[in-house]
């Protein structure tokens, strides 16, 4: 367990520094990435999405074993996110910036899929 609370608990730390700021950097990121975001209700409507799975992360650091079941959805996040960062990158060229954060989220991804394998089912069994 000890494992899986390090991992998510780092995970969810991590999101919120590199997401939060976000938020106030819409016209950065339309000059950095052209064309200008045309939908912000995607753009800021991507990041709290995002942001509440960091919350989720730290709930399930917290008790690991009674919040199991949640780190399949958790796996399933980071993985459709490298997923289609892939497809972008090999069909338009995505930015190698974007596509390194990709990277780390399929990092993230592994090392989530190590902890729900390595997590018991139960409290009475025992793991570290």
């Amino acid at each position: 367990m000890k494992f899986a609370r390090i991992v998510f608990t780092v995970a969810g730390i991590y999101g919120i520094i590199v997401l939060l700021p976000d938020y106030f950097l819409e016209a950065r990121w339309a000059a950095m990435f052209p064309p200008a975001i045309t939908h912000p209700e995607f753009f800021y409507g991507f990041i709290g999405v995002a942001l509440a799975w960091q919350v989720a992360f730290l709930i399930l650091a917290r008790d690991p074993v009674r919040y199991r079941a949640f780190m399949i959805p958790a796996i399933i996040e980071k993985f459709t996110y490298f997923t289609a960062a892939v497809v972008l990158y090999l069909q338009r060229g995505l930015n190698g910036t974007l596509f390194f954060f990709a990277g780390v989220d399929f990092l993230l991804g592994l090392l989530f899929l190590a902890a729900f394998l390595k997590t018991p089912h139960n409290k009475n069994a025992s793991s570290s």
